[in-house]
């Protein structure tokens, strides 16, 4: 870890920075993929959902960044958006309860994922996301997961505007940057 600070500290881009994260991710969990959603809702979305750009992607000929997807009220944004827990789901079983594209990750081979929120106080303003195609996680790895998140976020912005609300709320049911 220390190796990627080092690093990071050298790094004049994001772009940079980022593939440097990748690297690492890539000698810690070789059996995954990665990217970082950017959250993007704003006081204009409709209430209970959240809207996600793709800001990185690991693969991005299959998941190009700047793809859009929106997120509807379940356990998984309650966990991130609302609690600012990480989301450990194993066996395909979990990525089918919590992902549309389930079926597409499927033919990939995945069958395990790894949520990192991105914080700013209790504001979720990204996620930090690995899949891999082993059925469970080792705990060094989540461990080690979550360190790249807190190296990466200094290297992904806050959206402006970004707001949302989410019903269930244990700290406000109404979050703003």
């Amino acid at each position: 870890m220390a190796t990627l600070l080092d690093a990071l500290a050298e790094t004049r881009s994001t772009e940079e920075a980022l593939h440097e994260v990748d690297r690492h991710r890539r000698l810690i969990v070789p059996d995954s993929i990665f990217s970082i959603q950017q959250n993007v809702t704003t006081a204009n979305d409709p209430e209970g959902e959240i809207l996600l750009r793709r800001f990185y992607s690991s693969e991005a000929a299959r998941y190009p960044v700047n793809g859009i997807k929106r997120k509807t009220p379940g356990p998984w944004t309650a966990c991130l958006f609302l609690h600012g827990r990480v989301f450990v789901g194993e066996g395909e079983e979990a990525l089918e309860r919590h992902f549309d594209d389930h079926a597409q990750m499927r033919r990939q081979g995945l069958r395990r994922v790894l949520n990192v929120p991105m914080l700013q106080g209790p504001l979720c303003f990204a996620t930090f996301n690995v899949f891999g195609t082993r059925a469970h996680w080792l705990p060094q790895e989540i461990l080690a997961i979550r360190w790249l998140a807190l190296a990466a976020a200094r290297w992904v912005p806050v959206q402006p505007g970004l707001a949302y609300r989410l019903a269930g709320a244990d700290r406000a049911t109404s979050m703003e940057a």
